[in-house]
């Protein structure tokens, strides 16, 4: 059921104008957390993907909530990555909507378990200047913003505006030269910080007790190999470990949960 927020969120108020009506199903709770926001391309590369998957997953585990608009690329990965009960999605439609359609599973699953939040009400189609407004909200939302992968002429890069507005501290990915040309423009003029190591990065938010036995063949799920690969390596693992949920196949690459 879609309902409307009938309280103050603090963390709105760096926005240029606190959103007049903000609508919501799922559980509200999540806005007491700590959150970060992560953003990006819709088609960025594997590398990216790896990255922004082991990133999310570990931030979630530390108690962070993460969150994203939804689209996509970057923002489904980041939204799959977290616990399915510890993730926000910022919709840029009404809520009777669920957008993009190729989500619509996504989209159940973190309404049934987390929260969607949208400033339009239902009715309201994915016109293209919603985004902009959904990705306001998604930057205030968050402590810090995380860009996975940009072009330098980008929506995702209107996201970094208003971070800087916000004061926002924000992190990206180092890539390649030639690659993700707008977060490298980030750091070469000293607005963003590289993520260099994850472990280290998410030790800033939190955290994790470790006990855990060696498994090579998790060892081996780290890098991020192709489900092709992991199959003809460990053939019975990959399916036993994908029904026990300790690993998941996204975009033909294997990923640790």
């Amino acid at each position: 059921m879609i309902k409307k927020i009938d309280f103050h969120i603090p963390k709105l108020e760096v926005m240029k104008k606190y959103p007049k009506d903000l609508y919501y199903i799922g559980n509200t709770d999540l806005l007491e957390k700590t959150k970060v926001s992560i953003v990006g391309s819709r088609s960025p590369n594997q590398y990216s993907c790896g990255l922004i998957h082991q990133i999310s997953s570990k931030l979630s585990k530390v108690g962070i909530c993460i969150i994203s608009g939804g689209a996509i690329g970057v923002d489904t990965i980041a939204h799959k990555a977290a616990n399915i009960n510890n993730t926000i999605m910022v919709a840029g439609t009404g809520l009777d909507k669920r957008y993009p359609s190729i989500n619509t599973n996504m989209i159940k699953d973190i309404e049934k378990n987390a929260l969607v939040l949208s400033q339009f009400e239902a009715g309201v189609p994915s016109n293209r200047w919603n985004f902009p407004i959904r990705n306001e909200l998604v930057v205030a939302l968050g402590e810090v913003l995380i860009v996975a992968y940009a072009d330098i002429k980008s929506g995702t890069m209107r996201s970094v505006e208003y971070a800087l507005k916000m004061k926002k501290e924000i992190y990206v990915l180092p890539h390649r030269i030639g690659e993700s040309n707008g977060t490298n423009k980030l750091l070469e003029d000293g607005t963003a910080k590289a993520i260099y190591n994850v472990d280290e990065f998410v030790s800033k938010f939190g955290s994790i007790k470790n006990n855990v036995i060696k498994d090579e063949f998790l060892d081996f799920c780290k890098t991020n190999p192709t489900y092709d690969e992991a199959v003809s390596k460990y053939a019975t693992k990959v399916f036993e470990y994908e029904l026990l949920g300790k690993i998941q196949i996204t975009n033909g690459l294997v990923f640790i949960v």
